[in-house]
């Protein structure tokens, strides 16, 4: 999306907006694209996706075959 289609969703300003994209970008949780006047952001799905099983495995969850494998073995 745009940032301009993203900044519509949500009821804060556009210079929120724009500091809430640019940690997301330092984060490395998404690209931005310039196309002429418009910024196009794209989530990066693996990265979000190695954040939150880091933060999953933080808590002491696994992954659904991870459980399924431990019941297996006996672990």
């Amino acid at each position: 999306m745009t940032a301009g289609e993203l900044a519509a969703e949500f009821d804060v300003s556009k210079p929120t907006m724009s500091a809430h994209f640019t940690v997301l970008k330092d984060a490395n949780l998404v690209d931005a694209t310039k196309d002429g006047k418009s910024v196009i952001y794209r989530i990066k799905l693996s990265v979000l996706e190695d954040a939150l099983l880091g933060f999953a495995a933080a808590f002491g969850l696994g992954s659904p075959t991870e459980e399924k494998d431990k019941e297996e073995t006996g672990q």
